[in-house]
C-alpha cells in the first residue's frame, strides 16, 4: 500500500514461516456459542470458524511482517498503473479446486460480482467503486475502478474465489450446510452444528509448493468445539480437550495456571509480542438513541466509568488503558493539540468537531477509589448543562423523565458482565439504574446488525494500514443502512473526509496525517468508554504445539494460529 514490498522476487518463503516445519498432528480449537451455516460470506446466520480462512483462497496473499503487503496466490501476476485506476490479474495455471476442477476466470468474476451485491455488507463498499470487471485474456481479467483510491488494486487481490457451478440456482445470501468447494488448503471433513466442525488439509492441494505457503498450513487436521460460553472453553482446555486456549486477562494469565497441566509441563504459556494499534474496545453508546445524541452526556458517563478502579480490581492493574482508536502505533492522535498537516486536514470541519478534536481530547483519569469524586462531580455538571438533574435520588430531565437506557451483552461474556456490574454501582450515584439484557450470540448479532440496542460491548481490531474498511466502521451510511460495523452511528463529514484523504495519499506523511486527524474526531466523539488492550498475546498451549521464534509485525493475528503452528511429536 505504501513503499515498496520488503520481499523481492523470488524470495522462498514468508519471514515469519518455518519453510521446514513438519506436517501432520491435530489443532482442536474453542468457540464459545454455536453456528447454522457454513456460508460466512453473507450477513444471515452464524458461519462456522474456519471456512472464510482455510477453505477457499483469493487471489493476493498478505503479509503479516508488513503494513499492508500482498504476494501472489491464486494469481501469478498482479499490474496496475501509477494512479492504481485499475488493477489486472493473471491466474496460475495450476490453480484448482478441491473436486479437481480448475479455476477459471468465469470463478472469479462471478465470485466478486456475487459478493459484491449479494454478500455481506463489508464487501459492498469496495464494490461500489468498481466501474467494470473484465476479461482480459484466458487467464487474465482487469477491475476498473470509478474514483480514485489506491487502496482498491489491494482489497480486490483479497476477494475469497468461490466455485460459480456449486452455487448455480441457489439462493447465496441464504443460510446453508452445504460445505464450499474452495482452493484452499482444508476442505470441511465432518460438522454438527453448534457442536464441532473438523477440517482437513488437501493431500492433493495445489498451491502448497508456492512460496508464500511454504511453512504455512501444517496440521492435518483442524478441528474447531464449541461450548457455551468463554468460562467453559476454558475449562475444557484444562482437562485437555482443547489444544490452545488465548488468555485476554492478564491477571487471570498469572493466577490461573497452577492446574496439572502447566504445573507437569505439558501445558507452556507463550507471549507473543506485536506492534499494531490498540483498536477500540469497551461500552459503545449508540448516538442514534435520543438520550446519547449530546457529547456532554457521553462524556459525563465516561467520566463515571471508574476504569482505574475496574482495571485493579479485575486486572490487577496490569494492561495500559487504550488512549485513542490507533494508540501503541505512529499512527495515533497523541496528546496536545494538533499541529502541522492534522491541523490543516481538520480546519475546514472546525464548526462541527466536538471539543477537544483540535486542542487535544484525554479520557479523564479517576483517583483509584471506588467513590471517584472528583469525575462523579464533573459528570453531575454535565448531566446539569444537557438539561438532567437528580430529583428524589433519580436523574430526570426537565419534563421530569428518568434517564433510562438498556445495556446489551453478549451470553457468557463473563469477564465484560464483571466490567458492568462495577459500571452501574459507578451509575446509580448519578441516579441512572440501566437495564442490562444478556442474550445468545444469534440475538446478539440480529440485534447489533440492525443497531437495537442503546449501549452495547464493541470491539474493533484496527491495522497499521486503515483503509476502505473505515468506512464500514464509521462512515455514514451505516447510519441507517443495517449490518455495518458503525455500531455507534457517527456521521461526521471530517471522518469522511479524513478516510478519502487516507485512501488517496501516496505520500505516507500525508496517510499517517489523515489517520492521526481521523483518530481525533473519533476519540473526541466519545462514541466509546474504552477499557484496556494488552500489549502482548498470551497463548497456552500444548507443549507439542510450536510456532517459529521470529513472530510477525501483528503477532498474533490472523494469518499466525493455527497457520504458521505445527506439531511436533515427543521423542
Amino acid at each position: 500500500m505504501q513503499g515498496e514490498p520488503a520481499l523481492g522476487p523470488g524470495f522462498s518463503h514468508l519471514p515469519y514461516a518455518n519453510p521446514d516445519a513438519p506436517k501432520g498432528g491435530t489443532i482442536r480449537l474453542g468457540e464459545s456459542g454455536g453456528f447454522d451455516s457454513l456460508n460466512p460470506w453473507v450477513l444471515k446466520g452464524r458461519a462456522a470458524a474456519g471456512i472464510a480462512a482455510f477453505t477457499v483462497e483469493s487471489l493476493m496473499g498478505r503479509s503479516q511482517d508488513e503494513p499492508f503487503t500482498l504476494y501472489g496466490l491464486l494469481a501469478e501476476s498482479v499490474t496496475t498503473d501509477t494512479a492504481r485506476s485499475w488493477v489486472e490479474f493473471t491466474l496460475r495455471e495450476e490453480a484448482q479446486f478441491s473436486d479437481g476442477a480448475p479455476v477459471t476466470i468465469e470463478d472469479v468474476i462471478w465470485s466478486y460480482e456475487t459478493l459484491g451485491t449479494q454478500g455481506h455488507p463489508r464487501y459492498r463498499t469496495a464494490w461500489a467503486k468498481v466501474a467494470k470487471i473484465e476479461q482480459t485474456g484466458p487467464r487474465s481479467l482487469r477491475l476498473t475502478f470509478t474514483e480514485p483510491d489506491r487502496e482498491l488494486a489491494l482489497l480486490m487481490g483479497l476477494r475469497p474465489v468461490l466455485k460459480k457451478a456449486q452455487w448455480q440456482g441457489r439462493d447465496f445470501d441464504a443460510t446453508t450446510l452445504d460445505a464450499p468447494i474452495g482452493s484452499g488448503p482444508y476442505v470441511v471433513a465432518e460438522f454438527e452444528p453448534g457442536r464441532f466442525i473438523r477440517l482437513k488439509r488437501n493431500p492433493d492441494w495445489w498451491g502448497k509448493d508456492l512460496p508464500f505457503n511454504r511453512g504455512q498450513h501444517n496440521f492435518d487436521e483442524i478441528r474447531y468445539d464449541y461450548f457455551g460460553d468463554a468460562g467453559i472453553v476454558f475449562e475444557a482446555f484444562k482437562a485437555g480437550e482443547l489444544s490452545s486456549w488465548r488468555e485476554t486477562n492478564a491477571a487471570a494469565w498469572a493466577r490461573d495456571y497452577g492446574f496439572a497441566a502447566v504445573t507437569s509441563g505439558r501445558v507452556v504459556k507463550s507471549e507473543i509480542p506485536h506492534a499494531r494499534p490498540s483498536g477500540i474496545t469497551g461500552l459503545v453508546f449508540n448516538t442514534r438513541k435520543p438520550i446519547f445524541a449530546d457529547w456532554r452526556v457521553r462524556e459525563a458517563l465516561i467520566l463515571a466509568f471508574n476504569f482505574e478502579f475496574i482495571n485493579a480490581t479485575l486486572n490487577a492493574g496490569a494492561e495500559p488503558r487504550i488512549a485513542s482508536y490507533f494508540s501503541n502505533s505512529a499512527l495515533a492522535a497523541g496528546p496536545g493539540p494538533a499541529t502541522g498537516r492534522v491541523a490543516d486536514l481538520l480546519a475546514p470541519f472546525v464548526a462541527s468537531l466536538p471539543p477537544g478534536t483540535l486542542e487535544g481530547y484525554t479520557l479523564p483519569v479517576g483517583d483509584g477509589t471506588e467513590i471517584n469524586r472528583a469525575n462523579m462531580r464533573r459528570a453531575i455538571k454535565l448531566l446539569e448543562e444537557a438539561g438532567w438533574s437528580v430529583e428524589n435520588g433519580i436523574l430526570k430531565d426537565v419534563a421530569g423523565n428518568p434517564f433510562r437506557f438498556e445495556i446489551v451483552l453478549a451470553q457468557g461474556a463473563a469477564e465484560v458482565q464483571s466490567i458492568v456490574d462495577i459500571y452501574i454501582e459507578s451509575l446509580k450515584r448519578l441516579g441512572i439504574v440501566p437495564v442490562v439484557t444478556t442474550v445468545d450470540d444469534a440475538q446478539y448479532s440480529e440485534r447489533s446488525n440492525s443497531y437495537d440496542f442503546d449501549m452495547a460491548w464493541y470491539a474493533r481490531a484496527l491495522s497499521l494500514s486503515p483503509g476502505n474498511e473505515q468506512t464500514l466502521y464509521w462512515g455514514a451510511r451505516g447510519v441507517t443502512e443495517p449490518g455495518s460495523r458503525n455500531w455507534m452511528g457517527v456521521n461526521s463529514p471530517a471522518a469522511e473526509a479524513m478516510i478519502a484523504h487516507l485512501l488517496a495519499a501516496t505520500d505516507p506523511a500525508e496517510f499517517t496525517a489523515a489517520v492521526q486527524a481521523l483518530d481525533r474526531v473519533l476519540t473526541a466523539g466519545r462514541y466509546v468508554i474504552p477499557i484496556w488492550y494488552a500489549p502482548v498475546s498470551r497463548i497456552a498451549h500444548g507443549r507439542n504445539l510450536h510456532f517459529p521464534p521470529r513472530t510477525p509485525l501483528y503477532g498474533d493475528w490472523p494469518g499466525f494460529q493455527p497457520d504458521v503452528w505445527w506439531y511436533e511429536a515427543e521423542k
